[in-house]
């Protein structure tokens, strides 16, 4: 579950210490309540006469907060979902700004602790607000520049995700998201959309115009290698003799125990020996099994194969069904992705520190230009 953790962590959270992308739960359509239902029953069937129905505990206040009205064909009720901000076209309600704070402030506990935590606290309710209205500006912005990201797209990126941590299905990905984020599968797919369209927009308006060389690109990669170290691996040959069952079988596979430890001690290539006498899948391959992570191979094999030296063939191993032999075939200890594989993650790397102002510089020019609207004073929002 570690793995899965910090993986969707970096995902979700990445965007959410930046000044232009906050993790938020899109605002929802309020939905229509049965109470609207039952106050039509109670309401004149006559279309000409529509009545708007408060709340008696607000028929007394003369200076009532922005709410959402929903319509139906013969009565207006109004729900109380309390207006903050109107950006352009769209609004954000005091209920998805709450909701954002409190996800904002899950994901920094995670994070942070001591005086980091305390920080980071004290700056959250005005850079969630901030967040939210600058993922309005950014999906406007993509909108106004023709810009989508393809559902199937969203769907490799999370089953690849999933492949990587080991994730069998949707349902187990979706517990691991409720556990770790507080968020569902549904959720996670919209905010990995809004990710990419927003990088999609800084992409094109921002690290496009930055000159980075493939020399500053490698250096950052020898400075930071550690990050993209991979996990210890070694690679072995592998010859099975299954023990038997019957008293026949047994007979027979001792026998050729003792001619493979004879032609061993006799030099014998052993991979002539594995296509020659091993019962494993591998036998066609010359007993190769590939590369394999330390940790994932049987603990009693893999002791014996991580003693030997490269070249090395192990000594019988008895397991109860087989007769097991190894050889170390390579060994790395201190494995890194190679630096073609991760060039593209590096660009971005070394483009963010210059990028740092030139997107706040961008994202001031969408603020400028957008219909901003504060039904509460900034102030009175952030303070809480």
């Amino acid at each position: 579950m570690s793995h899965i953790l910090i993986l969707i962590l970096f995902l979700v959270t990445s965007a959410c210490n930046t000044p232009f992308s906050y993790s938020l739960r899109q605002t929802r359509a309020v939905e229509k309540k049965s109470a609207i239902s039952n106050l039509e029953s109670k309401t004149e069937t006559s279309t000409q006469d529509e009545k708007k129905v408060i709340p008696k505990d607000k028929e007394q206040d003369k200076n009532p907060p922005p709410a959402i009205i929903v319509k139906t064909n013969k009565v207006e009720a109004v729900v109380q979902e309390e207006i903050l901000v109107a950006v352009n076209s769209h609004i954000i309600t005091r209920k998805s700004f709450q909701q954002a704070f409190e996800q904002q402030n899950a994901s920094l506990y995670r994070q942070f602790s001591g005086k980091a935590l305390d920080e980071k606290l004290s700056e959250a309710r005005a850079k969630t607000l901030q967040g939210l209205i600058d993922a309005f500006l950014l999906a406007d912005k993509a909108n106004e520049m023709g810009l989508s990201i393809p559902d199937d797209y969203v769907e490799s990126t999370i089953e690849q995700v999933k492949k990587e941590n080991k994730i069998a299905s949707d349902e187990e990905f979706e517990r691991a998201l409720k556990a770790n984020l507080g968020i569902g599968l549904s959720e996670y797919r919209k905010n990995q959309k809004r990710m990419m369209l927003e990088q999609q927009v800084l992409g094109r308006e921002v690290y496009s115009k930055i000159a980075v060389t493939e020399n500053e690109v490698r250096a950052y990669y020898e400075k930071n290698k550690d990050d993209y170290r991979l996990p210890e691996r070694f690679r072995i040959r592998e010859l099975v003799i299954p023990r038997g069952t019957t008293t026949e079988e047994k007979s027979k596979s001792a026998a050729i125990l003792l001619e493979v430890e004879k032609q061993i001690v006799d030099k014998k290539s052993f991979e002539s020996l594995v296509r020659t006498y091993s019962a494993s899948p591998t036998k066609d391959l010359g007993g190769d099994a590939g590369w394999i992570n330390k940790g994932m191979l049987r603990p009693s094999i893999e002791e014996v194969a991580l003693a030997l030296k490269v070249g090395d063939i192990s000594s019988v191993i008895e397991t109860a069904r087989d007769y097991y032999f190894v050889q170390l075939v390579d060994r790395e200890t201190s494995p890194y992705q190679p630096f073609a594989e991760v060039k593209d993650k590096l660009l971005v790397k070394v483009q963010e520190p210059k990028a740092e102002s030139a997107i706040e510089q961008f994202m001031n020019n969408l603020r400028t230009r957008a219909n901003i609207r504060y039904m509460i004073p900034r102030e009175q929002l952030i303070k809480g």
